[in-house]
Protein backbone atom coordinates (compact mmCIF):
# COMPACT_ATOMS: atom_id res chain seq x y z
CA UNK A 1 0.00 0.00 0.00
CA UNK A 2 1.58 3.28 -1.09
CA UNK A 3 2.00 6.15 1.35
CA UNK A 4 1.18 9.71 0.28
CA UNK A 5 1.57 13.10 1.90
CA UNK A 6 -1.46 15.36 2.35
CA UNK A 7 -1.52 18.60 4.33
CA UNK A 8 1.00 17.60 6.99
CA UNK A 9 0.23 13.89 7.20
CA UNK A 10 1.75 10.72 5.77
CA UNK A 11 -1.03 8.20 5.24
CA UNK A 12 -2.08 5.33 2.96
CA UNK A 13 -3.30 6.54 -0.43
CA UNK A 14 -6.70 4.96 0.17
CA UNK A 15 -7.22 7.18 3.22
CA UNK A 16 -6.26 10.46 1.55
CA UNK A 17 -9.23 12.67 0.65
CA UNK A 18 -9.61 16.22 -0.67
CA UNK A 19 -12.85 18.21 -0.17
CA UNK A 20 -15.00 18.71 -3.25
CA UNK A 21 -14.80 22.49 -2.76
CA UNK A 22 -11.03 22.46 -3.28
CA UNK A 23 -10.23 24.95 -6.06
CA UNK A 24 -7.91 22.44 -7.66
CA UNK A 25 -10.89 20.15 -8.19
CA UNK A 26 -13.31 22.90 -9.26
CA UNK A 27 -11.03 25.15 -11.33
CA UNK A 28 -7.71 23.38 -11.83
CA UNK A 29 -6.36 26.23 -9.69
CA UNK A 30 -2.93 24.86 -8.81
CA UNK A 31 0.52 23.83 -9.95
CA UNK A 32 2.64 20.71 -9.75
CA UNK A 33 6.15 19.26 -10.02
CA UNK A 34 7.55 15.83 -10.86
CA UNK A 35 10.95 15.00 -9.37
CA UNK A 36 12.78 11.76 -10.25
CA UNK A 37 14.72 9.93 -7.54
CA UNK A 38 17.40 7.35 -8.29
CA UNK A 39 18.56 5.13 -5.45
CA UNK A 40 16.74 7.36 -2.99
CA UNK A 41 18.43 10.56 -4.20
CA UNK A 42 16.30 13.32 -5.74
CA UNK A 43 17.51 14.60 -9.11
CA UNK A 44 18.04 18.37 -9.20
CA UNK A 45 15.74 19.06 -6.27
CA UNK A 46 16.82 22.70 -5.95
CA UNK A 47 15.98 23.35 -9.59
CA UNK A 48 12.61 21.60 -9.30
CA UNK A 49 11.73 23.62 -6.21
CA UNK A 50 12.82 26.84 -7.91
CA UNK A 51 10.49 26.01 -10.81
CA UNK A 52 7.69 25.24 -8.34
CA UNK A 53 8.17 28.68 -6.79
CA UNK A 54 8.09 30.29 -10.24
CA UNK A 55 4.86 28.45 -11.09
CA UNK A 56 3.30 29.51 -7.79
CA UNK A 57 4.30 33.12 -8.43
CA UNK A 58 2.74 32.80 -11.89
CA UNK A 59 -0.66 32.02 -10.35
CA UNK A 60 -0.17 34.58 -7.54
CA UNK A 61 0.42 32.14 -4.69
CA UNK A 62 3.14 32.20 -2.04
CA UNK A 63 5.08 28.97 -1.39
CA UNK A 64 3.35 27.17 1.50
CA UNK A 65 6.69 25.72 2.68
CA UNK A 66 10.37 26.62 2.68
CA UNK A 67 12.71 24.58 0.50
CA UNK A 68 14.21 22.78 3.50
CA UNK A 69 10.75 21.64 4.58
CA UNK A 70 9.94 20.42 1.06
CA UNK A 71 13.16 18.42 1.04
CA UNK A 72 12.38 16.76 4.38
CA UNK A 73 8.86 15.83 3.26
CA UNK A 74 9.93 14.41 -0.09
CA UNK A 75 12.85 12.48 1.37
CA UNK A 76 10.60 10.96 4.05
CA UNK A 77 8.00 10.10 1.43
CA UNK A 78 10.66 8.30 -0.60
CA UNK A 79 11.84 6.43 2.49
CA UNK A 80 8.29 5.23 3.17
CA UNK A 81 7.83 4.03 -0.42
CA UNK A 82 10.72 1.67 -1.15
CA UNK A 83 13.06 4.54 -1.90
CA UNK A 84 16.00 2.40 -3.04
CA UNK A 85 14.27 1.86 -6.38
CA UNK A 86 13.90 4.43 -9.16
CA UNK A 87 10.76 6.44 -8.47
CA UNK A 88 9.23 9.81 -9.30
CA UNK A 89 7.68 12.13 -6.75
CA UNK A 90 4.57 14.01 -7.85
CA UNK A 91 4.00 17.20 -5.85
CA UNK A 92 0.84 19.31 -6.21
CA UNK A 93 -0.21 22.59 -4.58
CA UNK A 94 -3.70 24.01 -5.07
CA UNK A 95 -5.13 27.26 -3.77
CA UNK A 96 -7.16 25.22 -1.30
CA UNK A 97 -10.76 24.93 -0.12
CA UNK A 98 -12.96 28.02 -0.50
CA UNK A 99 -16.36 28.53 1.15
CA UNK A 100 -18.09 28.86 -2.23
CA UNK A 101 -17.43 28.39 -5.92
CA UNK A 102 -16.28 31.80 -7.19
CA UNK A 103 -13.71 32.47 -9.90
CA UNK A 104 -12.10 35.29 -7.90
CA UNK A 105 -9.46 34.39 -5.32
CA UNK A 106 -10.95 33.78 -1.85
CA UNK A 107 -9.87 36.24 0.83
CA UNK A 108 -8.53 33.63 3.21
CA UNK A 109 -7.69 30.10 2.17
CA UNK A 110 -5.16 27.44 3.15
CA UNK A 111 -3.31 25.76 0.25
CA UNK A 112 -3.73 22.04 -0.28
CA UNK A 113 -0.37 20.26 -0.47
CA UNK A 114 -0.23 16.72 -1.84
CA UNK A 115 2.63 14.41 -2.83
CA UNK A 116 2.87 10.80 -3.98
CA UNK A 117 5.41 8.48 -5.58
CA UNK A 118 5.32 6.24 -8.66
CA UNK A 119 7.85 3.75 -10.02
CA UNK A 120 9.99 4.86 -12.95
CA UNK A 121 10.04 1.89 -15.30
CA UNK A 122 13.21 1.36 -17.33
CA UNK A 123 13.08 2.64 -20.89
CA UNK A 124 12.09 -0.35 -23.05
CA UNK A 125 14.97 -1.83 -25.04
CA UNK A 126 12.89 -1.44 -28.21
CA UNK A 127 12.70 2.34 -27.70
CA UNK A 128 16.48 2.54 -27.27
CA UNK A 129 17.02 0.46 -30.38
CA UNK A 130 14.28 1.83 -32.65
CA UNK A 131 13.13 5.17 -31.18
CA UNK A 132 9.50 6.29 -31.17
CA UNK A 133 7.03 7.88 -33.54
CA UNK A 134 5.66 11.41 -33.18
CA UNK A 135 3.16 13.55 -35.04
CA UNK A 136 2.92 17.32 -35.43
CA UNK A 137 -0.15 19.18 -34.23
CA UNK A 138 -1.17 22.81 -33.87
CA UNK A 139 -0.46 24.13 -30.39
CA UNK A 140 -3.90 24.73 -28.86
CA UNK A 141 -2.67 25.47 -25.33
CA UNK A 142 -2.87 28.73 -23.40
CA UNK A 143 -0.31 31.57 -23.35
CA UNK A 144 1.47 30.71 -20.10
CA UNK A 145 2.99 27.30 -20.79
CA UNK A 146 5.98 28.20 -18.61
CA UNK A 147 3.68 27.73 -15.58
CA UNK A 148 3.50 24.05 -14.63
CA UNK A 149 -0.24 24.23 -14.03
CA UNK A 150 -2.52 21.28 -13.27
CA UNK A 151 -4.96 22.51 -15.95
CA UNK A 152 -3.68 20.04 -18.55
CA UNK A 153 -6.77 19.28 -20.65
CA UNK A 154 -5.26 20.67 -23.92
CA UNK A 155 -2.14 18.56 -23.33
CA UNK A 156 -4.32 15.52 -22.63
CA UNK A 157 -6.25 15.98 -25.87
CA UNK A 158 -3.07 16.49 -27.89
CA UNK A 159 -1.34 13.47 -26.39
CA UNK A 160 -4.41 11.30 -26.95
CA UNK A 161 -4.51 12.37 -30.59
CA UNK A 162 -0.91 11.16 -30.87
CA UNK A 163 -1.79 7.86 -29.22
CA UNK A 164 -4.78 7.44 -31.53
CA UNK A 165 -2.38 7.87 -34.44
CA UNK A 166 -0.03 5.19 -33.13
CA UNK A 167 2.56 7.72 -31.96
CA UNK A 168 4.22 8.29 -28.60
CA UNK A 169 4.15 12.09 -28.61
CA UNK A 170 2.78 15.16 -30.38
CA UNK A 171 5.23 17.88 -31.30
CA UNK A 172 3.43 21.20 -31.19
CA UNK A 173 3.61 23.86 -33.89
CA UNK A 174 2.85 27.51 -33.19
CA UNK A 175 3.27 30.34 -35.72
CA UNK A 176 5.38 28.13 -37.97
CA UNK A 177 7.77 27.01 -35.23
CA UNK A 178 8.16 23.73 -33.33
CA UNK A 179 7.75 24.50 -29.63
CA UNK A 180 7.79 21.31 -27.52
CA UNK A 181 5.86 18.07 -27.05
CA UNK A 182 2.52 17.70 -25.32
CA UNK A 183 4.43 16.44 -22.25
CA UNK A 184 8.08 16.98 -23.16
CA UNK A 185 10.73 19.42 -24.33
CA UNK A 186 12.15 19.25 -27.83
CA UNK A 187 15.68 18.89 -29.23
CA UNK A 188 16.83 18.54 -32.85
CA UNK A 189 20.22 18.05 -34.46
CA UNK A 190 20.84 20.44 -37.34
CA UNK A 191 24.14 20.16 -39.23
CA UNK A 192 25.76 18.53 -36.19
CA UNK A 193 24.49 21.14 -33.70
CA UNK A 194 22.07 20.24 -30.90
CA UNK A 195 19.28 22.84 -30.87
CA UNK A 196 16.38 23.41 -28.46
CA UNK A 197 13.87 26.29 -28.45
CA UNK A 198 14.69 29.16 -26.08
CA UNK A 199 12.81 29.62 -22.84
CA UNK A 200 9.72 31.81 -22.80
CA UNK A 201 6.02 31.71 -21.96
CA UNK A 202 5.34 29.37 -24.89
CA UNK A 203 7.13 26.37 -23.32
CA UNK A 204 7.89 24.72 -20.01
CA UNK A 205 11.40 25.34 -18.59
CA UNK A 206 12.28 21.65 -18.34
CA UNK A 207 14.74 20.46 -15.70
CA UNK A 208 15.83 17.54 -17.90
CA UNK A 209 16.16 19.99 -20.80
CA UNK A 210 18.53 22.14 -18.76
CA UNK A 211 20.54 19.13 -17.61
CA UNK A 212 21.00 18.00 -21.22
CA UNK A 213 22.27 21.48 -22.12
CA UNK A 214 24.69 21.40 -19.17
CA UNK A 215 26.00 17.99 -20.19
CA UNK A 216 26.52 19.26 -23.74
CA UNK A 217 28.48 22.27 -22.46
CA UNK A 218 30.53 20.15 -20.04
CA UNK A 219 31.55 17.69 -22.74
CA UNK A 220 32.08 20.12 -25.59
CA UNK A 221 29.10 19.12 -27.73
CA UNK A 222 27.97 21.90 -30.13
CA UNK A 223 24.61 23.21 -28.95
CA UNK A 224 22.47 26.32 -28.89
CA UNK A 225 19.06 27.62 -27.88
CA UNK A 226 17.25 28.91 -30.96
CA UNK A 227 13.84 28.91 -32.59
CA UNK A 228 13.17 25.81 -34.71
CA UNK A 229 11.06 26.30 -37.82
CA UNK A 230 8.70 23.57 -38.93
CA UNK A 231 10.88 23.09 -42.00
CA UNK A 232 13.96 22.63 -39.80
CA UNK A 233 12.09 20.11 -37.68
CA UNK A 234 11.16 18.07 -40.73
CA UNK A 235 14.71 18.25 -42.09
CA UNK A 236 16.51 17.46 -38.82
CA UNK A 237 18.96 14.58 -38.74
CA UNK A 238 17.83 13.72 -35.21
CA UNK A 239 14.84 14.64 -33.02
CA UNK A 240 14.61 13.97 -29.28
CA UNK A 241 12.01 14.67 -26.60
CA UNK A 242 12.94 14.99 -22.92
CA UNK A 243 11.09 14.83 -19.61
CA UNK A 244 11.80 13.94 -16.00
CA UNK A 245 10.36 10.44 -16.22
CA UNK A 246 11.03 9.59 -19.89
CA UNK A 247 14.54 11.11 -19.83
CA UNK A 248 15.86 11.53 -23.42
CA UNK A 249 13.86 9.68 -26.08
CA UNK A 250 14.79 9.56 -29.78
CA UNK A 251 12.03 10.28 -32.30
CA UNK A 252 12.75 8.26 -35.43
CA UNK A 253 9.45 8.74 -37.30
CA UNK A 254 7.63 12.04 -37.71
CA UNK A 255 4.20 12.12 -39.34
CA UNK A 256 4.92 8.71 -40.82
CA UNK A 257 8.27 9.72 -42.36
CA UNK A 258 11.71 8.59 -41.12
CA UNK A 259 13.86 11.03 -39.20
CA UNK A 260 17.39 10.82 -40.58
CA UNK A 261 17.97 7.17 -41.45
CA UNK A 262 15.02 6.10 -39.30
CA UNK A 263 17.06 4.91 -36.31
CA UNK A 264 18.40 6.61 -33.16
CA UNK A 265 21.30 8.81 -34.21
CA UNK A 266 24.90 8.99 -33.00
CA UNK A 267 24.51 12.35 -31.25
CA UNK A 268 21.60 10.98 -29.21
CA UNK A 269 23.63 7.87 -28.34
CA UNK A 270 26.41 10.09 -27.02
CA UNK A 271 24.04 12.27 -24.98
CA UNK A 272 22.03 9.39 -23.51
CA UNK A 273 25.30 7.82 -22.39
CA UNK A 274 26.26 11.05 -20.62
CA UNK A 275 22.80 11.20 -19.04
CA UNK A 276 23.07 7.65 -17.73
CA UNK A 277 26.52 8.44 -16.33
CA UNK A 278 25.00 11.40 -14.47
CA UNK A 279 22.29 9.17 -13.01
CA UNK A 280 24.92 6.69 -11.84
CA UNK A 281 26.86 9.53 -10.20
CA UNK A 282 23.65 10.67 -8.46
CA UNK A 283 23.05 7.19 -7.03
CA UNK A 284 26.60 7.23 -5.66
CA UNK A 285 26.21 10.70 -4.17
CA UNK A 286 28.64 12.34 -6.64
CA UNK A 287 26.04 14.48 -8.44
CA UNK A 288 22.81 16.35 -7.76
Amino acid sequence: MSIVYLNGEFLPAEQAHVPVLDRGFLFGDGVYEVVPAYGGRLLRLEQHLARLEQSLAGIRMSPPLEREAWARILEELIRRNDGDTDISVYLQVTRGVAPKRDHAFPAEVRPTVFAMTSPIPPVPARVLEEGVAAITLDDIRWSYCNIKAITLLPNVLLRQQAVDSGAAEAILIRDGHAIEGSASNLFVVLEGVIVTPPLGPQLLPGITRDLVLELCARHGLPHREAAITEAELRGAREIWVTSSTKEVVPVTRLDGQPVGDGSPGPVWRNVIGLYQDHKAALREGRAA
